[in-house]
């Protein structure tokens, strides 16, 4: 029966001797059984976490398990709901149905820019996802899903110096067997699975699944009509098993699945003193309730993504040893796009970004075992090619707006550039003919190899030393095409030359006692009559000018330096930016395991991780500071106000991550269950930040980044009719050293010694399933509860924007002994309401927005199992 994080653990034992005969890393054995079907035996479950197939005691590793019965039992449709049963892992979706991020521990990142890797690495069946948005498809025919915390990369190598999500499936099987289910609720859900598998040949097995998920958005856009974060979306998998002998096989798996959705819903959660304006200038904007689930947006926000790729897993027992080959190649397409101004009044018309990613992945593993210990060794190696495009447009009312905003400045420069010949004739600022497009490629080539060595040295003790050697290569390039008339003026050398002649002007009517107006006819004669007397005049004004063209005070185009919005950036690479990066770097793992008695053991493990440099494919990537002085002397730097205020800087890249944890786990067993307690102790010297700012990126490397903690976890089953799991997670997750983060308003802030946002610092996951057996049919009643404290948002929003958990799921089963099942279900039963994140409003200074949680969502499911 279902139970929450059954099986979960934080494992170790006294031997991680391998069985026999090797199996393959990344499938259970048929006589596998879980805590949702086995409660009287509990921790009997198979795992991959160490890449070699291990039961939960003897795998020193914190690790959680969500087990197959688990994601039926309580309805776990797609990865988002993963963290309902695991407390330690947070899954967020943000700005697109692709804009989500993965965090174990208070570590994590990744969102909507594709330039980042994830700190925790997604593995579906050993392949290696690149990005978090391309692992969230619903789940397919789930046997398994651990979730390891802490920094993986010995074994796992690529982008896992916070944790790893394994996620494996079932294989092909020699019996034919399937499943097809329908699930109807709320919001018009309609879910429609099915699987079959079977034998075509003696040693040659298949199976194809596929899914269709489709429902109504549980917000709307009362502008258009239409639904917001609805569900639109299917996907097939297909796989061919090939057993030609005991000692050989081979698994192919193609897989393809596509979204085509409006996401996301965000709403004003605090108004500035903009939103009268967008008021007076007839636009909507809704302000007073963000869980109305109301939008008044000039368009729905809409994400359209495919992703698809094919592996083949080959496994040989070569007697000595056995050998583990995964070969993969993976596609994905992202198009989204959205409103970014969050209203109807149509300022920003079109934000838009055009993600193509496409990723061979080789593992190659040795294992083997002598008398005295267990080996492991292995390569893997990743090319992966990445092209974005990016793309933001001013609508039809931004011309408006912006001249409202500065108080009809806007108008009057324009009047003002075009009689001086600054601008071309019928040149009109911030008109729905600007736009701005940036192209980045990324080309990435990394390679690792890893080592593991497990050495018992008593019959309760066990040593274990891994290595990892890792080697990563980018070879970026940008291009910038903006087509923002406003943003591409120096407004200070500009109004200088305006102060000049103003200056000029007085000078000569001083000079000519204001017998003749200044009219540059008459400035001109007497420029050539008096050389002299006009070249002080000259002079004087041009001190004037110089004095002052920085002053806002005087400078009458200074002020509108706020409206110049997104400026263009410099292009790479060039003689000072090579747009490449080389990381290597060694990862370690160090543990003893110990059996202190039948019933408890212990372990204490030190391991680091390492993730390699990432670069900033978003519009907001500009050169770093430590570059602006070559790029200036060097000519490369556009000639525009930022560049002359000094604030032009921003960020192109973060350097490496540098992971370590130390562990120091406790497990007890007994009759009735089990209790895993584990105390850690993290930190992550420059985590990779990433803020988005509304239209792109703040990408920066906090100095370093700790989170100490404890995590238990109870499995019991007191009576043969009830089980009972809870998992608890306390952490302190805090910034030691993060010098110019971005705070409110953009303006940098130190936050060294200040909590890390979104992460509470106590979360907890508790279930509770009773159950009956009536012969022809199993009965049971599954409740859980998911608690947060409260946390910040965001560290460029108000500290006031917290958000806080407090989420109730239930489903109610009865299973029949013919395979037909019937599930009824809720989830988010008591309509808690609490924000998934947030983000300041882009043009609307001290106005912020929010992502809200799903709604109530309930429906039942009819699942026949042959």
């Amino acid at each position: 029966m279902a139970t929450l994080m059954a099986g979960s653990a934080l494992l170790f034992g006294p031997s991680c001797l391998a069985q026999d005969r090797p199996a393959p890393a990344d499938e259970a054995s048929r006589s596998t059984v879980s805590p949702d079907n086995a409660p009287d035996n509990p921790n009997v479950i198979v795992v991959t976490a160490t890449k070699r197939e291990q039961t939960l005691q003897d795998v020193p590793v914190a690790v959680s398990v969500v087990s197959e019965a688990t994601i039926e039992n309580a309805q776990i449709i797609d990865i988002f709901d993963i963290q309902s049963v695991v407390p330690s892992l947070q899954v967020s979706q943000r700005s697109a149905a692709g804009g989500n991020s993965f965090t174990i521990r208070g570590f994590g990142n990744g969102q909507s820019n594709p330039g980042v890797e994830p700190s925790v690495g997604v593995f579906v069946d050993g392949v290696y996802r690149s990005r978090s948005f391309g692992a969230i498809s619903d789940l397919a025919e789930i046997q398994r899903i651990e979730v390891l915390r802490g920094p993986q990369s010995t074994l796992f190598g690529r982008n896992s110096s916070a944790g790893v999500v394994s996620i494996v499936t079932k294989k092909p099987e020699f019996a034919l067997a399937g499943k097809v289910e329908a699930t109807y609720g709320n919001y018009d859900q309609r879910i429609l699975r099915g699987y079959i598998t079977g034998p075509i040949a003696d040693n040659l097995a298949v199976s194809l699944e596929g899914g269709l998920n489709k429902r109504d958005g549980f917000a709307t856009n009362v502008i258009t009509g239409g639904d917001l974060n609805e569900r639109d979306r299917w996907n097939i998998r297909g796989q061919i098993y090939f057993e030609p002998s005991d000692r050989l096989s081979v698994r192919v798996i193609g897989d393809y699945d596509r979204f085509d959705e409006n996401c996301c819903y965000a709403g004003i959660v605090q108004s500035g003193p903009v939103t009268p304006l967008i008021r007076a200038l007839g636009g909507t904007i809704i302000t007073d309730d963000l869980f109305r689930y109301e939008a008044a947006f000039t368009r729905d926000p809409r994400t359209k993504l495919t992703n698809g790729g094919v592996s083949a897993q080959i496994d040989a027992d070569l007697g000595w040893g056995s050998i583990t080959s995964i070969t993969a190649y993976r596609e994905l397409d992202l198009l989204d796009s959205t409103d970014s101004d969050f209203t109807s009044l149509d300022t920003i018309d079109l934000t838009s970004n055009d993600v193509e990613i496409g990723t061979f992945t080789q593992e190659i593993r040795l294992s083997g075992e002598t008398d005295r210990f267990d080996w492991l060794v292995g390569g893997f190696y990743t090319n992966e090619t990445a092209d974005v495009g990016a793309t933001i447009s001013y609508g039809p009312d931004q011309r408006a707006f912006a001249n409202a905003l500065s108080g009809g400045g806007l108008l009057a420069a324009e009047q003002a550039l075009l009689a001086a010949g600054v601008l071309p004739p019928g040149t009109r600022l911030q008109s729905a003919d600007d736009f701005s497009r940036q192209i980045f490629r990324q080309r990435q080539e990394s390679f690792s190899l890893f080592g593991q060595l497990d050495v018992p040295v008593t019959d309760r003790l066990t040593l274990t030393a891994g290595l990892n050697y890792s080697i990563d290569r980018k070879k970026v390039s940008f291009q910038d095409d903006n087509r923002f008339t406003f943003s591409n003026l120096n407004l200070i050398s500009i109004g200088g030359g305006f102060l000049t002649q103003q200056a000029i002007a007085q000078g000569f009517v001083a000079a000519t006692g204001g017998t003749l107006p200044p009219t540059a006819q008459n400035i001109g004669a007497f420029a050539a009559a008096n050389p002299a007397a006009f070249a002080q005049i000259r002079a004087g004004a041009q001190a004037f000018a110089n004095a002052n063209a920085a002053n806002p005070a005087v400078n009458p185009l200074l002020p509108l330096a706020a409206l110049q919005f997104l400026p263009p950036s410099v292009e790479f690479p060039n003689s000072v930016e090579d747009g490449r990066s080389r990381d290597d770097d060694v990862s370690y793992t160090l543990r003893a395991a110990y059996e202190l008695t039948d019933n408890l053991n212990a372990y204490i493990s030190y391991a680091t991780g390492f993730k390699p440099t990432s670069w900033n494919l978003s519009r907001d990537s500009r050169p770093a500071p430590d570059d602006i002085a070559a790029l200036a002397a060097a000519g490369l730097l556009p000639d525009i106000t930022r560049v002359a205020l000094g604030t032009y800087a921003g960020s192109r890249k973060a350097a490496p991550e540098q992971s370590r944890v130390f562990e120091l786990g406790l497990k007890s067993q007994f009759n009735w269950g089990s209790v895993y307690l584990t105390l850690f102790d993290q930190k992550i010297d420059n985590f990779q930040t990433n803020a988005f700012q509304g239209t792109g990126f703040v990408f920066l490397n906090a100095g370093q980044q700790s989170s100490r903690g404890a995590e238990l976890e109870i499995f019991a089953s007191p009576a043969p009719w009830i089980d009972l799991n809870v998992g608890a997670t306390y952490i302190d997750a805090v910034y030691d050293d993060y010098v110019g983060a971005p705070g409110l308003g953009g303006v940098p802030v130190d936050l060294s010694g200040t909590r890390v946002p979104q992460i509470p610092e106590f979360a907890s996951s508790t279930a509770v399933t009773l159950k009956q057996d009536f012969g022809w049919a199993n009965a049971f009643a599954r409740m859980d509860w998911q608690y947060e404290t409260s946390a910040q948002l965001e560290t460029n929003l108000p500290e006031a924007l917290k958000r806080q958990v407090s989420t109730f799921n239930a489903s109610l089963g009865l299973n029949l002994t013919s395979g037909l099942e019937f599930l009824i279900y809720g989830r988010n039963i008591f309509q808690d309401k609490y924000y998934t994140g947030g983000f300041p409003a882009v043009g609307q200074q001290g106005s912020y927005l929010a992502y809200p949680n799903a709604p109530r969502t309930y429906g039942i499911t009819v699942r026949q199992k042959f």
